[in-house]
């Protein structure tokens, strides 16, 4: 095999390079998002090649080093990604790529490896297995506004576009410290209603400050008030989806579907073909089902760990008490409940 060099990403000149034509490459890798990551939770970026130094990339790994004392240390591409491509020109590049990843995880004794890949392995790296499995839903933009309006459920989404017209709602969109204060009020009680901690407000502010005008919040309003929002950035042809928050009070008036069309006409008129809608939990039917009457297609992603046994560190949301304090809490513990645990987990 060939020789395997470790580089940084967010000073090496060639990586964004390589993101920005690799047909793989996706928002993740982008050096904004991996600076967020370092900025916000302390993890540190790093990419695998054999590419030598002075060389364009030809291939690439890129993961970040987990290091928590509450949950341990372990190596995953890529932390709070819904997915992350290796980067390759073909499958035999990345052959030296996964074993010097393992390498690194035995020789540092990390907990557990973990990649996360948007499509399946063409070669399963040895002691690999899949450790959890999502569904993945994209929307064509390629026909154009009115051919994906048509493609609208007529009554979950196209009949509360129009409500949301009728009553109102008016749309807003920035990244100001007051655009980011709306979102995060929003997604405070949200997370709550899931009953789990709400990501840090410095994780948002981190994003997009990396992000630039790539990232845009889109806030929903009713007569002044904020009742939804979605966070969105465009990397390439893509504009992806990651973050959704609302008031459970004004779900009538119809501002989600209506901030997604809003999204979707934008995307079409700057040119993009896609609107990645993210992850879903295969257990969760009514977001799958909302993301399915957008007219968005399914897929399945899988995660791969090894040791396959080991759990998940993601698992912490799901104990009893976290479920009962993101109830019960008043907003502001609750706010710093997930400023606490979000770096020890991902």
């Amino acid at each position: 095999m060939p020789p395997v060099l470790e580089l940084d990403p967010l000073t090496d000149p060639r990586w964004p390079a390589l993101v920005n034509q690799h047909p793989s490459a996706s928002v993740f890798h982008s050096r904004g998002w991996l600076d967020a990551l370092r900025s916000t939770y302390g993890y540190t970026p790093s990419v695998l090649t054999t590419s030598k130094p002075g060389d364009p990339l030809a291939n690439a790994l890129v993961f970040c080093r987990v290091d928590s004392w509450l949950t341990g240390r372990r190596l995953i591409s890529l932390p709070f990604s819904d997915f992350c491509e290796p980067l390759a020109a073909t499958s035999g590049d990345l052959a030296p790529l996964f074993a010097a990843l393992q390498h690194l995880a035995a020789t540092e004794h990390h907990k557990y490896l973990e990649l996360r890949p948007l499509t399946a392995l063409a070669a399963t790296p040895p002691g690999l297995q899949v450790s959890q499995t999502f569904y993945h839903h994209v929307l064509d933009l390629g026909a154009g506004a009115d051919s994906v309006y048509r493609q609208l459920h007529r009554d979950c989404i196209q009949r509360k576009i129009r409500r949301a017209a009728q009553e109102g709602v008016v749309l807003n969109e920035g990244t100001t410290s007051a655009d980011l204060g709306h979102f995060h009020r929003l997604l405070l009680q949200t997370r709550r209603r899931h009953g789990v901690p709400p990501q840090p407000l410095a994780w948002f502010q981190n994003l997009t400050g990396a992000l630039g005008e790539a990232a845009v919040i889109r806030l929903a309003c009713k007569d002044g008030q904020p009742v939804a929002a979605i966070f969105t950035a465009i990397h390439g042809n893509t504009l992806y989806y990651k973050y959704g928050a609302s008031d459970a009070r004004f779900h009538p008036l119809g501002a989600m579907p209506f901030l997604f069309w809003h999204a979707i006409q934008d995307a079409i008129q700057r040119g993009l073909e896609f609107l990645d809608l993210g992850r879903t939990d295969c257990d969760n039917p009514g977001l799958i089902r909302f993301k399915e009457h957008l007219g968005a297609a399914r897929s399945t992603i899988s995660y791969w760990r090894a040791p396959s046994s080991v759990t998940s560190a993601g698992s912490t949301w799901t104990s009893r008490w976290i479920h009962t304090a993101c109830t019960h809490l008043p907003d502001r513990a609750l706010d710093a409940l997930g400023s606490l645990l979000y770096r020890h987990v991902a």
